[in-house]
């Protein structure tokens, strides 16, 4: 929408006012008229106008009084002011300048001449207050915590400096307007940011840059991941197209905290749902056979004590299951330090569904024999990594009873872990939002709680932090769904964390 100037008239005669409006009405000003001087200073502090054409001889409040007000007024003392007189002589000029007048128009006045005064008054005007606004602008972005770039087309024009920062760019030293910044910025925006970080998940970023506009149900993420001298590092990158010309405005935020923060809820969760669950199970069984089938040579009392124990863990059982019923949500994953080998994977597997209940077909690799590679997790998260994968697959089985092949292969990248079961074929989108946090794919079928589902979120986000992909699809034989982790891969086994 066009940008209307808004224009104060302030003069006590209809007939002038009138005459003003039929100069003005025609040339796109907001036209806003006072009858003496007190309103014409209250619609001033309210409108706060482009320009303000004030009549010096009015009755009580003249206009130098007014000018002198306006200019005492720190809100309103730039707005340029032109005052119509009739008074000719040099003395009530000079009274004007010092009341602090723009310009001066004499009555009777030349309309050609005053249509030019006002608009080339209201322009100036205009800019000077864009660059004010610009220069607010630079100065909160420039201090902002948040990256901050301007992309015409995928290039880069502007990036204030905590996004030179993130991108290894240089710093800007000029401190010059935002269209003087584009010579010391070279090279395309995926280009640069791919220099340090991955680019995850693959499909949010494969719609670049539309899939990381406002209300868009992939986020986009920059992932830096460990290194011997560095943690992981993510940023969040968010995108808004900018209307006035072909390009977006992009912030990149700094989540790390929050992913980190996440993790080490969701790992004691995890830790306690898989360590606990098993053991109460087992013990609660056992104390039932007890209680149920007290030996004949135990007295009364100690009959009772067994009944009483059995109560006792029945209740605590229950305890427990409510609380771990609360924090199956899972909402992050953290490794941890250490490094697991490709080896230990089929004693966790199987460790696993002894506990799930899931029929395992295979665990195979390719050439047989893992040999002594290792990924960059732990043996604990690799075990909360598959616990996650191997409970979904039970949980969203039509029937709960899935049957699971795991396949482990070489790839120039390093190792691919593949996890198939015959549960439930998904749609292409689902499978894509199902590593985003808070989203359920099945369960519509499952009839979960809606919320839960944020385990294959936070395996993604392990398996980035280490440098490493994820991504789901269909299987091409049968109904079921393929995860398929690939992870950096090297030739050295350390000690391993114990599984407790």
């Amino acid at each position: 929408m066009a940008y209307e100037s808004t224009v104060l008239i302030v003069d006590d005669e209809p007939s002038a006012r009138e005459t003003l409006e039929a100069l003005l009405f025609r040339e796109g000003y907001n036209l806003v008229f006072a009858t003496n001087g007190p309103g014409g200073l209250e619609l001033a502090a309210k409108l706060v106008p482009d320009l303000i054409l004030l009549d010096v001889m009015m009755p009580g409040m003249d206009g130098f009084e007014v000018c002198r007000r306006l200019r005492g007024d720190p809100l309103l003392a730039e707005v340029p002011v032109i005052m119509i007189t009739a008074l000719e002589d040099r003395d009530s000029r000079l009274r004007g300048i010092r009341a602090g007048a723009d310009d001066f128009v004499s009555k009777p006045f030349d309309r050609i001449e005053l249509r030019a005064r006002v608009q080339t008054i209201t322009q100036l005007n205009r800019y000077r207050r864009l660059l004010l606004e610009r220069a607010k602008f630079e100065w909160v972005v420039e201090q902002a915590d948040d990256g901050y770039l301007i992309l015409l087309g995928d290039e880069v024009t502007y990036a204030n400096s905590q996004a030179r920062l993130y991108l290894g760019l240089p710093p800007s030293g000029s401190g010059e307007a935002l269209e003087d910044e584009r010579d010391t910025i070279a090279g395309p925006f995926l280009e640069l940011a791919r220099r340090q970080y991955r680019c995850e998940p693959e499909e949010a970023w494969a719609t670049w840059p539309e899939q990381a506009a406002p209300g868009s149900q992939l986020p986009c993420y920059l992932v830096r991941p460990e290194s011997p001298t560095a943690g992981t590092f993510w940023l969040q990158v968010d995108a808004m197209e900018m209307a006035a010309q072909a390009g977006y405005l992009v912030r990149l935020r700094d989540v790390t905290g929050s992913v980190l923060n996440q993790a080490n809820v969701w790992t004691f969760q995890a830790l306690v749902s898989h360590k606990l669950r098993t053991p109460l199970t087992i013990v609660t069984g056992y104390m039932a056979i007890l209680a149920d089938d007290v030996p004949e040579s135990l007295d009364a009392g100690m009959a009772t004590c067994f009944k009483s124990a059995h109560d006792g863990i029945k209740r605590l059982q229950g305890e427990v299951l409510d609380i771990l019923r609360y924090i199956d949500a899972p909402e992050s994953l953290a490794s941890g330090p250490g490094w697991c080998g490709l080896g230990e994977i089929p004693e966790i597997v199987t460790e696993i569904n002894s506990s799930l209940g899931i029929e395992l077909l295979d665990v195979s690799s390719e050439g047989g024999d893992l040999g002594d590679a290792c990924v960059p997790i732990s043996r604990r998260a690799m075990e909360l990594v598959l616990w996650e994968i191997l409970e979904n697959a039970k949980k969203f089985h039509p029937v709960g009873s899935p049957t699971v092949e795991i396949g482990i292969s070489g790839t120039p990248d390093g190792v691919r872990l593949q996890v198939s079961d015959d549960g439930l074929t998904l749609s292409p989108d689902q499978l894509a939002r199902m590593w985003v946090p808070y989203y359920q794919a099945e369960r519509g079928f499952s009839g979960q709680v809606p919320g839960i589902g944020l385990g294959l979120s936070m395996v993604a986000t392990l398996v980035w932090r280490v440098g490493g992909t994820c991504r789901a699809y269909s299987r091409e034989q049968g109904p079921g769904v393929v995860v398929e982790l690939v992870l950096p891969v090297r030739k050295h086994v350390e000690p391993s964390e114990p599984s407790d």
